[in-house]
């Protein structure tokens, strides 16, 4: 019986119970939730004490209620949206504004050693590679270099980036299950900045975000911004 500290709401004790396993790694994306019985037995508490735990973590996309079967870990690209797992062309939308894309290349490639660094992929894998830059109203924002995994995305050189960002094509081909991101402040390369339409020594903010699709690597991405253009916000309420 888990033993609950005084004035923190019951039904959040419940909601940091599961958010913690799915945390954790320890309920993958499928996974059932433990039933509202269950959970009545374990924290002591009335069924609409579990029931307002579950349906927050429903409203917030964690869980998925279904009807006559219980509940059971959201897929991570129904949740997306919370972690930041966002597309470019929506973001841009959202704010009222028009999304264009230039693509450099889309092109299959064989890992060497420096992209391996970078990738933390094996030497020698099968890739695809694709470059391109992302504009808000014509003004370049985003440098997008992205490696993607052919034996998960086979058709990924034959898609019209112009219309469709790799973001949301890799989201409608494979489930994401696990994702992962690195914040740094550089300096764009010569080709980065010229791209970008800016001076060599721009600040930029870099975002390495990786992604698995049940335990494969979907993609690699590394995103660049020119710091002076974009800037990043969240929001967090206990």
């Amino acid at each position: 019986m888990c033993s609950i500290p005084p004035k923190t709401p019951l039904y959040q004790h419940i909601k940091d119970f599961i958010q913690a396993h799915i945390a954790s790694g320890d309920w993958p994306a499928g996974s059932p939730v433990p039933s509202e019985a269950a959970l009545m037995a374990q924290f002591v508490v009335a069924r609409m004490t579990v029931n307002r735990a579950l349906r927050e973590l429903a409203d917030q996309g964690m869980v998925t209620r279904i009807k006559g079967s219980g509940t059971v870990v959201a897929q991570l690209h129904k949740i997306s949206s919370r972690l930041e797992l966002r597309d470019i062309h929506e973001e841009i939308l959202a704010r009222g504004h028009t999304h264009s894309t230039r693509v450099i290349q889309v092109v299959p490639l064989t890992i060497d050693a420096a992209a391996a660094a970078v990738t933390q992929l094996a030497v020698g894998e099968q890739v695809f590679h694709s470059i391109m830059v992302h504009s808000e109203n014509g003004m370049p924002i985003q440098y997008e270099d992205r490696y993607v995994n052919p034996v998960l995305v086979p058709h990924y050189c034959h898609q019209d980036f112009q219309h469709i960002t790799p973001t949301h094509y890799l989201l409608a081909q494979t489930p994401i299950t696990a994702a992962s991101y690195i914040l740094t402040a550089c300096l764009p390369t010569a080709s980065q900045a010229k791209e970008l339409n800016i001076t060599p020594s721009a600040p930029c903010l870099m975002v390495l975000r990786r992604t698995a699709s049940s335990g494969q690597w979907a993609s690699v991405a590394r995103l660049l911004y020119p710091a002076s253009r974009y800037h990043f916000e969240g929001q967090f309420q206990a």
